[in-house]
């Protein structure tokens, strides 16, 4: 597999989500964060690119998005309707990024618009699971204590994630975080998001109060 995948905002002096450039056959950005730059980064790395897949539109992951979409005429993908969406997507649809398909699975709780995406060998997770957050540090549950989210359906998704994770993952893409790779560390992606899960399911604060 000639893919790889890139993390475009590794080197932001401010608050943003991990935004990934995936190289290969359809070049693609999962979401555009807030990073100043963020066109530049993909440009280093690719002259096109092909789409931007959002995995929900809360401001840390869309801030910048107008400036890649202009730079690369690139169309949008998303769950929710924006005003620049070119393909609408839907829980089980299949979609190109890179050099593989993932499928759409989707996770609200944290966003009511939140999807992950699920390859052989890779989970783009977006916000509702990540490896570390400073909450946990090998397994964490996206957060649930504001307007709109909900800590019982951040568990469904957890669980549904879970029933639609190949055992070939071996690759954790949050939004948050650092990436997880099984090779680094002695368990599983599914192992990850099963201790998560147990995590959110003590439905305990996940920050304590200040």
């Amino acid at each position: 597999m000639s893919e790889a995948v890139v993390t475009v905002t590794a080197d932001a002096e401010q608050f943003t989500c991990n935004a990934y450039l995936l190289l290969g056959e359809t070049p693609t950005l999962v979401d555009a964060g807030t990073m100043p730059g963020v066109v530049d980064v993909v440009a280093e790395h690719t002259d096109t690119l092909d789409r931007v897949v959002l995995t929900h539109q809360h401001s840390d992951h869309v801030g910048q998005l107008d400036a890649v979409l202009d730079a690369f005429d690139a169309d949008l993908y998303a769950y929710a309707e924006h005003p620049r969406r070119t393909t609408e997507l839907n829980d089980g649809d299949e979609v190109a990024m890179g050099d593989e398909s993932f499928e759409v699975v989707y996770t609200p709780g944290h966003a009511a618009d939140h999807v992950s995406f699920v390859s052989e060998t890779r989970l783009f997770s977006g916000d509702v699971v990540v490896y570390n957050d400073g909450a946990y540090d090998d397994g964490s549950f996206g957060r649930t204590d504001m307007a709109g989210q909900s800590r019982e359906r951040l568990i469904a998704s957890l669980k549904s994630l879970l029933e639609r994770l190949p055992d070939s993952v071996t690759s954790m893409y949050a939004g948050h975080g650092d990436p997880f790779h099984a090779s680094d560390h002695d368990e599983s992606v599914r192992a990850v998001v099963e201790r998560a899960l147990s995590r959110a399911e003590r439905r305990q604060p996940k920050y304590p109060e200040n």
